[in-house]
């Protein structure tokens, strides 16, 4: 029998084949990445606008609270100390601090201790309930009246109301309950985003991390692994990674799975700074755009926002997904999920293909569990 030419025949140059290929790679192993775009990086793919690093499928920031993740990154290109801290600006122009926490409550009600705003929330909470048991009803029924009772009125209307409309094109009153679950709430003046111990942008643009993880390793983009070639993958390689859509690597056997998009308008602005802060979210039905991503705040602090005279912003915006569009999330339903699972169950059996990644698990992941999936991957493939 004719020796395959590569170990890994790895469909899709995003963060999870090519850190699978770069671990696969330091091992020993042949691999061949392919990706049907025109460039390697998937999603997190940065294009220079103006010596500007633009994220070119929406704002990334990488955070992990694993040493052994933030290391492994860190060994490939060096991550800067951006901090997320978004902003809100409400249908009362008013802009407030994202995530709700005491900067928030400070900005809605102008309270300064935690405990006088917890007692405002418990009053708003209590009104909710009441209005509720007012109408026999006994649990949420969707999910207005499930964030009412979780955070009270004024927030619900000011910050999650309008947005979460435009995200899902219908009204909260229409939405299942279920899509909030909790509402997270910080009793500190802390706008951190996220709790990890280590977040930040590479210094560079994420394309250094790209190309950092895929280098010397062969690649060909513009290469669609359904129309190539490379369909017929067990002539070229002992295993196959893929990263694709789970639902088109079985022909849409059981049917097709739902996606959410979102679409970006990309402006050049003559001015070096347009709203000082990377992520501003925009929570009113009279914006059409979720939120406007001020790009060389992730990379430019200080002065250096200065000496680049002009900046770079993106309005983005939800859309309805179509066949031909990029998928981005999964939709978390009953019937997407059973039919997720139902092709994870086709996929199990699939001795020889590894599947991984968002689109190949109809799962969200955020950056850092994607490449520590890729690492425990690795290591259960050459065992």
């Amino acid at each position: 029998m004719r020796e395959k030419k590569y170990d890994y025949l790895i469909v899709g140059a995003g963060l999870f084949g090519a850190t699978f290929a770069h671990l696969a790679t330091k091992r020993g192993k042949r691999c061949l990445v392919i990706d049907k775009r025109s460039h390697v990086g998937g999603n997190v793919y940065c294009e220079e606008i103006e010596g500007i690093n633009v994220h070119k499928y929406g704002a990334h920031i990488f955070h992990t609270s694993d040493p052994r993740i933030w290391d492994f990154v860190n060994s490939i290109v060096p991550f800067n100390r951006y901090t997320n801290s978004p902003l809100a600006k409400a249908p009362d122009g008013k802009l407030y601090n994202l995530p709700f926490n005491m900067n928030t409550f400070y900005q809605m009600w102008g309270v300064k201790t935690p405990a006088e705003a917890q007692a405002k929330l418990d009053e708003q909470r209590r009104e909710a309930i009441k209005r509720m048991e007012d109408d026999g009803i006994k649990e949420p029924r969707n999910l207005e009246e499930q964030a009412l009772t979780l955070i009270g009125r004024d927030v619900y209307e000011q910050l999650i109301k309008g947005y979460t409309e435009k995200q899902w094109g219908r009204p909260c009153s229409e939405l299942p309950a279920f899509i909030i679950r909790r509402l997270p709430v910080r009793m500190t003046f802390d706008n951190n985003y996220f709790n990890d111990c280590y977040q930040g942008v590479p210094i560079g643009g994420y394309n250094k991390l790209a190309e950092g993880l895929l280098k010397g390793i062969e690649c060909k983009t513009d290469t669609d692994f359904f129309n190539s070639e490379y369909k017929e993958w067990r002539k070229y390689a002992k295993w196959l990674v893929y990263t694709g859509a789970i639902d088109e690597y079985f022909s849409y056997k059981l049917g097709r799975l739902d996606w959410r998009t979102v679409s970006f308008q990309t402006y050049i602005k003559d001015i070096p700074n347009y709203q000082g802060n990377a992520v501003v979210n925009y929570t009113s039905r009279e914006e059409p755009y979720t939120r406007i991503i001020e790009h060389k705040h992730f990379e430019m602090f200080g002065q250096d926002i200065e000496r680049v005279p002009k900046t770079v912003i993106s309005e983005e915006y939800p859309v309805e997904y179509k066949e031909g569009l990029e998928p981005y999330y999964p939709v978390n339903d009953l019937r997407n999920e059973n039919l997720a699972e139902q092709y994870r169950f086709l996929a199990e059996q699939e001795h020889d293909v590894i599947f991984g990644g968002r689109l190949a698990e109809y799962k969200y992941y955020d950056m850092a569990p994607i490449i520590g999936k890729a690492l425990s991957e690795v290591c259960k493939s050459l065992q």
